[in-house]
């Protein structure tokens, strides 16, 4: 792939990817310049390995594999223990996630959970990925990813268990 091409794809998947990263990223490390960072630490991985994609998954998996692992290696440094993540929901319509949210108690449980949890139930709810494209994201067996939302969610019953009505 010649260098134009390479900078025509990256322009191309940067328009196409940049909200659905920037809202996974912010969510994951719950600061708005962090996941700033995050995407386009992404994009420049992307770029520069992109003759390493061989097409068994799709672009977006892909790329939001590379932005899971660049979240955990943000979150892995000494320095994000000091930092207080709460997760405004102000903060989160400005990453890009839309306002049909009516309070950040959802979110904030969400951003709560164990990352397993949490990995599965954003790509899921947040991204709109399949099971089978979460698996590839996360390089882990359809059947765990079913298992980590189903838990995932039975987490997330308990802790917002009088946050709302439920009939059942």
């Amino acid at each position: 792939m010649t260098v134009k091409e390479r900078e025509e794809w990256l322009s191309r998947v940067m328009e196409e990817y940049r909200t659905c990263l920037m809202r996974m990223s912010y969510l994951y490390l719950g600061d708005f310049a962090l996941a700033e960072d995050a995407v386009q630490e992404t994009f420049i991985k992307a770029y520069y390995h992109l003759d390493s994609f061989r097409g068994e998954s799709s672009e977006k998996t892909w790329l939001i594999r590379i932005a899971i692992n660049t979240c955990i290696s943000i979150n892995r440094k000494p320095w994000m223990r000091l930092l207080k993540r709460a997760i405004s929901l102000d903060s989160v319509n400005k990453a890009g996630i839309t306002d049909r949210y009516r309070d950040d108690t959802v979110i904030n449980a969400v951003c709560n959970l164990s990352n397993k949890y949490k990995q599965a139930i954003l790509l899921y709810y947040y991204q709109e990925m399949s099971v089978p494209e979460i698996a590839d994201a996360l390089s882990i067996p359809v059947p765990t990813v079913q298992t980590r939302l189903t838990r995932g969610r039975d987490k997330l019953r308990t802790v917002l268990k009088e946050w709302y009505f439920n009939e059942e």
